[in-house]
């Protein structure tokens, strides 16, 4: 294909199709072309003096490129200065190489966008104790707002891997352990990152496809036990929400293996079940180093060459975050016979066919001026406090301690009372930073021009806690403050000092936990598991001194997964689940304990007793959730410490009257679950109204109890308000002996409550016609309406 000597070629002309221009570009590309697209480059790379270098530009970028990997999260660059520092490399590309394609540029965006500068949410695992999709799907259209104004096009996330191991670290990342909620969540943040039209929006990137969170033993990359239906049930499910119900434009590989089936080398999970199943249409990116880690650690291939070889054939299309295996070794594989040229030239189309989709060779250059107005506003700490607010869990509040009230002598002590580090996760850019600078990491970036420790941790303005209790506390209160102990080091050279302020004080709070990230001094986050799940270090020998003072002990908790600490739980007076609340975190903790705001979060995961519990998520087997046939171990009971879905308020709830309508309905059809929510206390509060279901006979075992609908309610003092979810029959269908997708007939257990185990009410109807009916889609959704009563 191609037009007369002189004329525009039809890939510039944005009046044609995309088909068409597609593959008029890719017809006049070299070798060396195509495969440029199917490669990134670091940023860092690029960079001499914080700046894109002509001469390294010309060295690396000659043929083109597909991406450029993290422009803002791997240097130390303003967002103005990122968004110039892109712009030049997509100049270069469109006047200085042949053809003119532009990149797709990609920063990470777990928390936020990944760079300097960049509004730090609430980790996900505390975006998700919020329950409020809604509020997640605000939260990623103002990360989209700023990634695009720093000229990014692609972001790494969300993650859709289901969490229900906490020994793995990068729990705190996930949205927790149920397949229903991380889906929701999933797909909020999918399309507030995508937006409506992929012009003026992002490709979101699904990571990571697909089991990655179910490695065992906790362990990071390490092989993924799961049989098939376990497989389909529960961690493709949030994948299949984000593809087919909210259009997901990207994915990305997990690390592990399936059942000896290396997920990056795999063609049956990357191209037959993603793309032939599930219906994905979008971009494969490698996760970092995937394609060489097939040859090493994973040995599955004899050679990067070969490794190359499977990727490509199992369907990466890009290979993240540098060239490394996807460049002459695949040139040497292509010209030995040992990968085709359709095969190589399929993932260059899906690459080009991004590009064009994402308007890129139309608008390539974002106005550098306006990247400046477009972070650190008041807006955004709003909704920053907002969030970290509603992600708030109150886990026991014994003898109502809390809120705080009147003058009071406080004793604030705990290793993560005044680190307002301590409160970022592990893919902030503060964090991310440590993990460059740490120079014994092998093939990371060392940036020896970072050395102020104090822009690395305060990028964005990051208070304490303990600033902001004595922000609250009052002039007629005193704050003390003792550390006590550092987070994992074991000296306890700090312990009698704290155990002095405790007895001077009408109240202690005690501020433990973790620190997120990616080096050995954290205790959470990427390569961070752990084989213990109680308080890092010496913190619970801190917590039992100062408790033994005898005054009143308010624990609140800053961490990243949940922690097995029964002594804790069961002998201080309240404990506040905080998680790692973000860059206004401290500020939400404050108001919370001081009665300012009213803590309605609750738990998007289950929290053990003890390690030896795991995995305990609520949605186990009959026979899953006990030890038979006594029930609990010989140690310990077999019950959690906090059940799915736990979280107190400072008001009281009640529910009544649950109706169901009809009795009995058919595949296709919705039943109509309704209940009264009144609040009995005195302060307006915040209730998640959460649906569960049980199939009470069925071809194959089911849960004890499975989440098919929730509602996060905001219920003034004596008001009551009628709650109706629209459950879809469809929504229940499961995956029968033979995989395949069905409604069974039989009776259906509906509970209604305040947590997976706090039910307040109970029905049941039958779900009626044939026998087995199949479905042709998973349904992810059940609406709800919510009407306030006279």
């Amino acid at each position: 294909m191609g037009n007369a000597s002189g004329t525009e070629p039809l890939y510039k002309n944005p009046e044609q199709p995309v088909s068409v221009r597609v593959q008029d570009l890719l017809d006049r590309m070299t070798v060396e072309e195509k495969l440029a697209q199917l490669t990134s480059r670091w940023f860092h790379e690029l960079q001499e003096r914080q700046a894109p270098s002509p001469t390294k530009l010309r060295a690396l970028l000659a043929d083109g490129i597909g991406q450029i990997s993290r422009v803002g999260g791997s240097s130390t660059l303003p967002p103005a200065e990122v968004a110039r520092a892109g712009n030049a490399v997509q100049r270069f590309l469109l006047q200085e190489t042949r053809l003119g394609v532009p990149a797709i540029l990609h920063e990470e965006s777990c928390v936020g966008y990944m760079g300097l500068g960049g509004t730090i949410f609430p980790q996900m695992i505390g975006v998700a104790s919020s329950w409020d999709p809604a509020l997640a799907r605000e939260m990623a259209v103002e990360i989209r707002r700023q990634l695009l104004a720093v000229g990014a096009r692609q972001t790494l996330a969300p993650v859709l891997d289901v969490a229900r191991d906490p020994r793995w670290g990068r729990t705190e990342e996930t949205f927790g352990e149920d397949p229903w909620l991380v889906a929701q969540f999933g797909m909020a943040v999918v399309e507030g990152l995508q937006g409506k039209d992929p012009k003026t929006g992002l490709m979101a990137t699904g990571k990571h496809f697909v089991g990655h969170s179910a490695s065992i033993g906790g362990r990071n990359c390490a092989p993924a036990d799961l049989g098939p239906r376990t497989l389909w049930d529960v961690y493709l499910a949030p994948f299949q929400a984000a593809i087919q119900q909210s259009r997901l434009r990207s994915i990305m590989n997990a690390y592990p293996e399936l059942d000896g089936d290396l997920v990056a080398a795999s063609r049956a999970v990357l191209t037959d079940l993603l793309r032939h199943e599930l219906g994905f249409e979008g971009l494969v990116v490698s996760d970092y180093e995937s394609i060489s880690m097939i040859h090493d650690p994973y040995r599955v291939a004899p050679d990067v060459r070969a490794a190359a070889v499977l990727a490509l054939r199992a369907g990466i299309d890009v290979e993240l975050p540098t060239r490394a295996c996807y460049g002459d070794p695949l040139r040497a594989a292509l010209e030995a016979g040992e990968v085709s040229p359709d095969e190589v030239e399929a993932a260059v189309q899906r690459v080009l066919q991004a590009k064009f989709d994402l308007g890129l060779f139309e608008a390539p250059y974002v106005d550098e001026a306006a990247a400046v107005s477009t972070f650190e506003t008041p807006a955004q700490r709003h909704l920053a406090r907002e969030v970290a607010r509603r992600s708030l869990v109150l886990l026991k509040n014994e003898a109502g301690v809390l809120p705080l009230r009147g003058p009071l002598a406080i004793a604030v002590i705990g290793p993560n009372a005044d680190e307002p580090r301590h409160l970022l996760g592990d893919y902030s850019y503060p964090s991310m930073l440590e993990l460059m600078r740490y120079a014994p990491m092998p093939r990371m970036v060392f940036l020896p021009e970072v050395d102020d420790d104090d822009m690395r941790l305060h990028s964005v303005r990051v208070p304490s806690v303990l600033e902001e209790i004595r922000a609250l506390a009052g002039d007629r209160s005193r704050v003390a403050w003792a550390r006590g102990c550092g987070v994992a080091d074991p000296d306890r050279s700090g312990f009698e000092r704290a155990v002095a302020a405790a007895g001077e004080a009408d109240v202690v709070i005690l501020v433990l936990g973790d620190r997120a990230g990616l080096v050995p001094s954290c205790t959470t986050g990427e390569t961070r598991d752990r084989a213990d799940l109680g308080l890092p270090g010496v913190q619970e020998d801190l917590a039992r001194a100062v408790g033994a003072v005898g005054r009143p002990v308010v624990a609140v908790l800053v961490n990243g997964r949940p922690l097995a600490t029964p002594w804790l739980h069961e002998n201080v007076s309240a404990v506040l689940e905080a998680w790692l609340p973000g860059e206004e975190g401290a500020t939400a903790i404050a108001e919370v304990l001081f009665g300012r705001a009213n803590p309605g979060g609750k738990l998007p995961i289950t929290v053990p007793r003890s390690v030896g519990q795991v995995p305990l998520n609520y949605n186990l087997k009959a026979t899953g959730a006990r030890s038979h046939w006594y029930g609990d171990y010989v140690e310990t009971s077999s019950r959690p410490l906090y059940a799915f879905g736990h979280g107190l308020s400072y008001t009281r709830f009640e529910y009544d009257d649950l109706r169901l309508s009809p009795a009995s309905a058919a595949s296709g059809e919705v039943v109509e679950v309704s209940v009264t929510l009144a609040n009995r206390g005195d302060m307006v509060g915040d209730e998640v109204v959460q649906l569960y279901v049980r199939d009470e006979f069925a071809s194959v075992t089911r849960p004890v109890k499975e989440l098919k609908g929730f509602c996060r309610v905001t219920v003034n003092s004596g008001e009551k308000c009628r709650v109706v979810f629209h459950l879809p029959v469809d929504a229940l269908a499961f995956y029968n002996q033979s995989l395949d997708l069905v409604v069974e007939a039989g009776a259906i257990q509906v509970f209604v409550g305040s947590s997976s185990e706090d039910i307040r009410a109970e029905g049941r109807f039958q779900i009626v016609g044939e026998p087995i009916t199949s479905v042709e889609r998973r349904v992810f959704t059940c609406p709800v309406d919510v009407t306030r009563l006279p």
